[in-house]
């Protein structure tokens, strides 16, 4: 979640590999293809993408991360969080990763705390809170890796009493062939603080968007060495001259230079272009620019998704959550992120008021140009639409989601409780703050989320 609208709409609603890498299916399997919790995405071109975190792993463990940090680094981390919430500096810890009787370990890795509205303080040694981490094995020792990568993200079930929105989101992507998204899974995770231990309970371990996740899609993205972006809030594409700035640990720029920050100026006025075509052209000339500049039928099918999820906080409604690379060509592809308030986690926020109900060609405002001006070509709006149906009556029909979920609940209910003493239990409801509180998720019936998407789905 990011600032401003968000917490304006949120303020409102209150006062209201160690693991066995899978292959991704080839493009072209639709959202009903596949049964294991963890399948994939294909890329575009028919070459396979190996996953990096799948939900569980075949082993059927439910991996353990455990991470060992000395009293004065961990000290060097709240003074810096009290100097600055938003730090993102560093400190040297050690990491281990446990599946089975598998064991990676990394030592002198970065940990960071993460996060925007969802940042808090990480608490004291033996007496820890809830916290999102970031963790860079390369930070102080070049080229360390675990699975296979120099970054993973850990995130705690904020917000989330299910234990599972995000899970579910990401694999839906998998499943339904955008292999843009991310990959993420479910961890146990211990932290050790000058020899006090805390369990922290189940977290979401995930793949971070930089280089390596750049790597591992290198063929289908045609090239690694092109210009990767970070968009938050406001991020609406419409102006050439928003903020715009390379990564600098500062500033929380509206367009953010993720990839070779030394090439600044050439990716701002390829950003700019791009933004000025996407809004300057209409008509014909436009769907044939977009044809060009974009991969538009990944794009539409990674919307479907979005919407069908119930994704309020995206970019066609709130201006936010999203990355994208231009790849060496120039080529433009949308990357979603950020997917914990779905699945029936609704706010008045934008144009919406139901993330259940509303209409899917109406998800967000049509001055947000890239989604609406696509759906303005008919062919378009009803590859959009099929996409829509394929996954409601599929992968995310009720029965089939329901399924999913609570087998990933059974492997994971005995480790939910934690030190911490928050969030203790998996229980089935929406955020607190959120307006449509009556939203269920593991149990079909008129307020089941995934029978009220249908509907309004099926009514296209």
């Amino acid at each position: 979640m990011k600032r401003l609208a968000y917490i304006f709409c949120l303020a409102a609603a209150v006062a209201a590999a160690c693991t066995k890498q899978e292959i991704i299916p080839a493009a072209g399997a639709g959202p009903n293809s596949g049964s294991s919790s963890s399948q994939g995405s294909g890329s575009q071109d028919g070459t396979d993408i190996p996953r990096l975190i799948p939900v569980l792993p075949e082993s059927g463990n439910v991996p353990e991360v455990r991470i060992t940090v000395t009293d004065k680094n961990w000290k060097t981390l709240l003074d810096a969080f009290n100097k600055n919430n938003n730090t993102q500096e560093y400190i040297p810890a050690d990491i281990e990763y446990k599946d089975g009787t598998q064991v990676q370990k990394v030592t002198g890795a970065g940990l960071r705390l993460k996060g925007n509205t969802s940042r808090r303080y990480p608490g004291e040694a033996g007496n820890l809170n809830h916290v999102h981490f970031g963790l860079h094995f390369s930070e102080y020792t070049e080229g360390q890796k675990l699975l296979g990568t120099s970054r993973l993200d850990l995130k705690w079930f904020k917000d989330d009493p299910s234990y599972c929105r995000e899970v579910f989101c990401y694999d839906l992507f998998h499943r339904a062939g955008v292999w843009t998204a991310i990959s993420s899974g479910y961890t146990r995770l211990w932290i050790t603080v000058g020899g006090k231990e805390t369990y922290m309970g189940v977290y979401e371990l995930m793949e971070h968007v930089k280089g390596d996740y750049l790597k591992r899609r290198q063929s289908a993205f045609e090239g690694r060495d092109g210009h990767l972006w970070k968009a938050r809030w406001g991020a609406n594409l419409r102006d050439p001259n928003a903020w715009m700035g390379a990564d600098d640990n500062k500033n929380d720029y509206t367009y953010e230079l993720k990839s070779d920050e030394t090439d600044f100026t050439a990716a701002k006025a390829q950003l700019q272009e791009f933004i000025k075509n996407l809004n300057g052209k209409s008509g014909e000339a436009f769907y044939a620019w977009a044809q060009q500049a974009m991969d538009v039928e990944l794009l539409l099918k990674t919307y479907a998704v979005n919407v069908a999820v119930g994704m309020w906080d995206d970019y066609w409604n709130n201006t936010n959550n999203y990355y994208f690379y231009f790849n060496p060509e120039g080529k433009f592809f949308f990357i979603p992120y950020d997917y914990d308030n779905t699945l029936g986690t609704s706010l008045n926020c934008g144009v919406q008021s139901d993330a259940g109900r509303q209409s899917p060609l109406k998800w967000g405002s049509s001055d947000n140009p890239l989604i609406s001006k696509l759906l303005g070509k008919p062919e378009w709006k009803a590859l959009y639409v099929s996409y829509l149906k394929e996954l409601c009556s599929g992968e995310m029909k009720a029965e089939t989601a329901i399924s999913r979920i609570k087998g990933w609940h059974k492997a994971i209910s005995p480790y939910v409780s934690n030190d911490t003493g928050e969030d203790m239990k998996i229980e089935d409801r929406p955020a607190s703050w959120g307006n449509h509180k009556e939203y269920r998720i593991l149990s079909d019936g008129s307020n089941c989320f995934f029978s009220v998407k249908a509907s309004a789905v099926n009514s296209l």
